[in-house]
Order: structure tokens, then C-alpha cells, then sequence
């Protein structure tokens, strides 16, 4: 995992989370998933490998363990401010502690901050794809080429990405042609606004429904998106992982 610059902190307003209730419902995830996390004490040149232990929202601390170092223990608490760089689901987080102080946790010794008011979630265009909503789904408007009948046909999204959507085909109107290229398609997003691209076949997946009726997904690619566009669907992902973080926090 390659390290974050204070530049590219700066840049990332658009990754950042605010919500409490969201960022203890991410906290808590860490936690139960025992995922590592990258304590830079004074940058890359002093790192302490740890794990979040526990997060108290009503104390609104989280406890860290503490390094095997009592010297770097002592750095830690020194610091002020240490950064701590993880991740969930193949999603990075980094978030910053203040003032680290020792304390007593199920009979041993860790570290404890105050919750962090706020934390940078980086997607990962390469891996990461959002279900879009089934209540209020995402559509995306296709031309059709004369020898697929012409005209427009709409298609509601299965998931999204940065790097590109799945599409319910339930006609069967697209073919499966693997890199067949639909240009100047719009994406309406939610709340968002209209995105325009190419799409590129990848990849068709043909299902049997309950009713015994076929139905068909497509993956596809973004071709000439522009980067207005990119930051549209970016924004529309990251408000249904907050609006996802927030239902999960309501069952915390």
C-alpha cells in the first residue's frame, strides 16, 4: 500500500466522510474484520503495524493495540498526531488520531483516541461495484444501430462502478458480441444528474427467472468518458455507500 502525501489529502475532499454514524459504523467494520491497519507515527520512516480494538461512541474514543515497542509506544503518544491507513472491502481508509494516551483494555495495555471527525474512504475503480437501488432504480438510455432495430431502448442498472455498469437486458434487445461499442449513452443518476459515454460489451451472463423467462446481464466498460463525468458517477457511488453506511449504523 503505497503512501498518501498531505497533497493528495488535500485533493480528496470528495472521499471524505463527516457523518459520525457513519464513520463508526466504517470504524466498527474494521474492527470486526480484525483488518490491519498502518500507524504512521512520523511518515514512512516510523510505522507501526496494529489493529483497532474497540470503538465507544458514547465515550467517543476508539482503542488501538499498542506497538510490541515500548519506545515506539512512546514515539506514539509523543506524536500528537499519528495517521493510520487501512482497508475494508478492498476500499482504503485513512484517518488521523490525536493525542494517543495508554490505557488498560481486557487486561493488557493499548492506545486511546477521541473518534476521528472525519476519514478519507479512496475507492478503487478496479474492484469496488455498488448495487444500484431496486426501489429506485438507475437507468441508462442506449442508441441502438440499424441492425439491432434502431432507435433508443432503456436499460436499469444492476451495479456501478468507475470503470463502468452492469445492465438488465430482460429483452434481449443488445446481442452478446464481446467489445460491440454503444456510443453517446446517457446514465441518469439519482439526485446526481445525467451522465453521457460510450459502453463497451465485456461480459454476458444469461439467467433463468423464476417465471422460466430468460434474462440477460451485461458488463460493461466506459469508453471516452470525461473526467466531469467520471466525478458524477464517483459522487453518485460514494451517496450510496453513505446512504448503505447509514442504514447499517441505524442497525448498530
Amino acid at each position: 500500500m503505497q503512501a498518501i502525501t498531505d497533497a493528495e489529502l488535500e485533493a480528496w475532499h470528495d472521499y471524505e466522510v463527516e457523518s459520525p454514524r457513519e464513520i463508526v459504523a466504517l470504524l466498527r467494520q474494521i474492527a470486526e474484520k480484525n483488518q490491519l491497519i498502518r500507524m504512521l507515527i512520523k511518515g514512512e520512516a516510523d510505522v507501526c503495524v496494529t489493529s483497532l480494538l474497540a470503538v465507544d461512541p458514547d465515550a467517543g474514543t476508539v482503542v488501538i493495540d499498542c506497538s510490541v515497542s515500548p519506545e515506539q509506544n512512546t514515539r506514539i503518544v509523543a506524536a500528537g498526531t499519528v495517521r493510520c491507513d487501512t482497508s475494508l472491502d478492498k476500499i482504503r481508509i485513512v484517518f488521523g488520531l490525536d493525542n494517543l494516551r495508554e490505557v488498560q483494555f481486557e487486561g493488557g495495555t493499548a492506545l486511546a483516541a477521541a473518534i476521528p471527525a472525519s476519514l478519507i474512504r479512496l475507492q478503487r475503480r478496479e474492484f469496488y461495484r455498488m448495487p444500484t437501488p431496486v426501489t429506485n432504480p438507475v437507468r441508462a438510455t442506449i442508441p441502438l444501430p440499424a441492425d439491432l432495430g434502431g432507435g433508443t431502448a432503456v436499460f436499469p442498472l444492476a451495479d456501478i462502478s468507475c470503470g463502468g455498469v452492469a445492465i438488465h437486458d430482460s429483452k434481449l434487445q443488445l446481442g452478446t458480441t464481446i467489445g460491440d461499442t454503444f456510443p453517446n449513452c446517457r446514465i441518469d443518476l439519482p439526485e446526481i444528474g445525467p451522465v453521457t459515454c460510450s459502453l463497451q460489451v465485456r461480459n454476458s451472463i444469461d439467467m433463468t427467472l423464476l417465471n422460466n423467462k430468460t434474462s440477460r446481464r451485461l458488463g460493461c466498460q466506459f469508453v471516452d468518458i470525461s473526467r466531469g463525468n467520471l466525478a458524477a458517477v464517483q459522487r453518485y457511488i460514494t451517496k450510496l455507500e453513505r446512504e448503505r453506511n447509514a442504514r447499517l449504523a441505524g442497525l448498530a
